[in-house]
């Protein structure tokens, strides 16, 4: 592709990245067989091809109209294009970077901008957001069925999160925003699975948002601020002789592997972001890689695994759970068009209620036709957006594996 970006822009390192990443697209179209949303309208500016189209206009004059920051908007960041792109064009970071251009060129409504200023409050305090579940919790009785199975339940896993035993080794797990609340169970599943193998949890006493839903909600600034927050810590964990950080969200691993990219213009933090998102693993990559003979008994189950975008696409782990849980008895059957995104997508599902449906819809259709005993996915917003809509129970992965570890005590 041909680029004609001002001299200016191009002396960025944000520019640069941008006229590489442009350049290298061909207009081959192998995109719009994978993405979600041109599937769904046929419309050549809700595909990749056409965004990119729409992000070189916009870089090349600095000019955005309404059209622009509506096709934007309405990309769900699933990367199903890049995993199918034989050019290799990193669609997701030229993305991040037409959106923060977007912000300095257009304005949202004051609807939009309250409603958005509200839900990443809400999503990004994790004090606050525990408060507001503990009250829909309390009135779980009088809540629309579609709440009242997003929320918790109380976990019945024994955990000596004390680790009184001397483990030689040691890893960060991290909790994330709203899954320490939403789904409790998912991380004393996780460190209740590394007990038996041996390896110890650290969680930070204040651990900070990773960003990634700022970022991915058009207020990249304090996305970036949180990014720069979570990094200095987790720099600190590794300092005290953690081997690796895990994280049990695809979604926030996904973006902490990401977080290189988002320090173009920052040496410092590029280069502890780089140690960062090295040492950043999601949990299903780590175990893939222990001897899980303490976790062996069959259970003949069958399990109906979503894989998140974030997983599949964005680290390039598509099959690893699937693999896991088979390894341990489960029946997992392959999943008609399991590349496409079920339509939680962080936020998107709260600012793009229409489309998220619809894809959720598809989704639940697919996994609920081979008569599943549950549903499994790999990330929190994954797990609340298809829970809303089915009466089958939907838990992350490790949970299963979880249960199979309590059957042997």
């Amino acid at each position: 592709m041909q680029t004609n970006l001002p001299e200016n822009l191009l002396a960025t390192p944000a520019g640069k990245e941008a006229d590489r990443i442009l350049r290298s697209c061909v207009h081959c179209g192998f995109c719009t067989a994978t993405c979600p949303t041109y599937l769904e309208t046929g419309n050549e500016l809700d595909s990749p091809r056409g965004r990119i189209y729409l992000i070189k206009e916009l870089l090349e004059s600095g000019k955005a109209s309404a059209i622009t920051r509506r096709h934007l908007d309405r990309c769900l960041s699933c990367q199903a294009c890049e995993t199918t792109c034989p050019s290799n064009v990193e669609y997701h970071q030229l993305l991040n970077i037409g959106r923060t251009a977007l912000q300095t060129v257009t304005s949202e409504s004051w609807y939009i901008k309250i409603k958005r200023s509200i839900i990443l409050t809400v999503l990004g305090s994790k004090k606050l957001f525990r408060v507001l579940l503990g009250l829909g919790c309390f009135f779980r009785f009088v809540l629309p069925k579609s709440l009242a199975r997003q929320l918790p339940v109380k976990s019945k896993l024994p955990l000596n999160r004390d680790n009184p035993r001397i483990l030689k080794r040691r890893v960060i797990l991290l909790e994330g925003c709203v899954q320490s609340s939403l789904s409790p169970n998912t991380n004393l599943a996780a460190a209740r699975i590394l007990e038996k193998l041996d390896v110890g949890t650290i969680t930070m006493a204040s651990e900070n948002c990773c960003g990634a839903m700022h970022y991915h909600s058009n207020s990249q600034v304090k996305g970036l601020a949180h990014a720069k927050r979570l990094t200095d810590q987790l720099i600190v964990a590794l300092e005290e002789g953690a081997e690796a950080i895990i994280s049990t969200a695809s979604g926030c691993g996904n973006f902490i592997k990401d977080y290189p990219g988002l320090f173009l213009e920052n040496e410092e933090y590029r280069n502890k972001a780089l140690r960062v998102a090295d040492a950043t693993r999601d949990i299903s990559e780590f175990l893939a890689a222990e001897d899980l003979e303490a976790l062996h008994p069959p259970t003949g189950q069958t399990i109906a695994f979503h894989s998140p975008c974030t997983l599949q696409h964005g680290q390039k782990l598509a099959g690893v759970p699937e693999k896991l849980l088979e390894r341990l008895g489960y029946k997992v059957p392959i999943i008609k068009n399991s590349h496409l995104c079920c339509g939680s997508a962080g936020t998107y599902s709260l600012f793009q209620p229409a489309m998220a449906a619809k894809l959720r819809r598809n989704k639940l259709t697919t996994l609920e036709e081979i008569s599943p005993d549950a549903i499994a996915t790999a990330n929190i917003g994954c797990q609340c957006h298809l829970a809303a809509a089915t009466e089958k129970k939907v838990r992350h992965w490790v949970e299963y594996l979880a249960d199979i570890a309590e059957s042997r005590d």
